[in-house]
Order: C-alpha cells, then sequence, then structure tokens
C-alpha cells in the first residue's frame, strides 16, 4: 500500500491573541470545539492525521483521533513550551517515515478535505507545496520527505517559513476561503459562527 503524507494539526500554542473564556480551540463551533471541527474535517481527507497538543485539548480530540495519533507536549495541564517550529518537529519525528507532511493550525477549522487531498497530490512533485485562494496564500502548507532533516531541527516561532525561501515552491489555487481564515480574536469566533450558521457543517465539510 502507497503512504500518504501526513497531515500535522497544530494545536499547542499558547492562543495569545485571544481573550475569551477558554483556550480559542476549545471554544464551541458547530458539533464540537474550534479543534474538533478542523480534526474532523482532516480525517474527512483520508490521510493520515496526526495532532500536536497540550494534556488539556488532548481530551478535546481524544474521542476522534487514536492514542497513537496524538503527540502530547508540555506537562499535565500546561502549556507546550516552544513555538510552531517546535511543534512540526515533534509531529515530524513522530511519523518520520511519511513521504510528506501538510502543516494545519488548529485554528483553522473552515479548510476542506479536497484541498488537503489537492495539497498532499502535490508533493509527488514538489518539495513545498501551499494551498492558495484567489492567488493569496493560506494553509495547509506540505513538505515532502526529502525536507525531514530540516523539520525535525526546527524551533522557536518561525516555523517552516525559511524553508519556503530556501527551496522550489508550488501554490495549489483552491476554490476554498477557508485556507486564509484563522482565529486570533473573539471577533474572528464571531465570523466562524457566522458562516457556520449560514451555511452549515455538513455543506463545510464536503469534499466536492
Amino acid at each position: 500500500m502507497t503512504k500518504l503524507p501526513v497531515i500535522l494539526v497544530l494545536a499547542a500554542g499558547l492562543g495569545s491573541r485571544y481573550h475569551g473564556p477558554r483556550h480559542k480551540l476549545a471554544e464551541p463551533l458547530g458539533d464540537g470545539s474550534v479543534l474538533a471541527m478542523t480534526v474532523r474535517h482532516a480525517i474527512a481527507s483520508g490521510l493520515p492525521v496526526v495532532v500536536v497538543t497540550t494534556p488539556a485539548l488532548a481530551e478535546d480530540v481524544a474521542p476522534l483521533v487514536a492514542r497513537r495519533d496524538l503527540v502530547v507536549l508540555g506537562g499535565p495541564g500546561g502549556q507546550a513550551r516552544g513555538g510552531m517550529g517546535d511543534s512540526i518537529a515533534a509531529g515530524v519525528g513522530a511519523r518520520a517515515s511519511a513521504p510528506g507532511w501538510l502543516v494545519l493550525p488548529g485554528d483553522m477549522p473552515l479548510v476542506q478535505p479536497r484541498t488537503l487531498q489537492k495539497v498532499a497530490a502535490a508533493l509527488v512533485s514538489q518539495p513545498i507545496a501551499y494551498a492558495q485562494h484567489r492567488g493569496r496564500r493560506g494553509h495547509p502548507v506540505g513538505f515532502g520527505g526529502e525536507l525531514y532533516s530540516e523539520l525535525v531541527r526546527l524551533q522557536g516561532d518561525e516555523g517552516a517559513r525559511r524553508l519556503l525561501v530556501r527551496y522550489p515552491t508550488q501554490g495549489i489555487e483552491v476554490d476554498d476561503p477557508g485556507v486564509l481564515v484563522d482565529l486570533d480574536t473573539e471577533s474572528d469566533l464571531a465570523a466562524l459562527r457566522a458562516q457556520l450558521s449560514g451555511r452549515g457543517e455538513d455543506a463545510l465539510a464536503s469534499s466536492e
């Protein structure tokens, strides 16, 4: 069986710009939480999924993914140290034999399954591919297996941005505005809820 790129859902950050009553990824959205919706859409792509998260948020997605597909950072009840780079490195290291990895922030619940499939397919011929909508770069960003040694050494908040400068990249145009929509503030959450109430989660989760 041909191995497929792995989706790394990153959910170990502090979410410091969000000042709601709970962590932004734990906020209710649709039939669950922000993070749960992101993970459900990732699973619907048919690609393997690994969630990099903290002990508190791990409980939220434990019913959706197997224990082996959770990479939990930080101590009990605490936040993970480090930034996006550390989370990417942890996820890549947990699936070192994968042919590639798609980085999907946990606060982007509107990214559609078919978008994830298209970016994954592009890694067959490109070391780096990313989703874009109307020419604007968004997420996920996919990395081919040949970049393993670079990815597993990432640290800090910079993430993998420097790799996008050093290696050839391909933008994959998708009819999916969700690739540009993340949740940083309370107003972002209100906008997400408004979108869902207008179309319904079933429509958002369609891979067509």
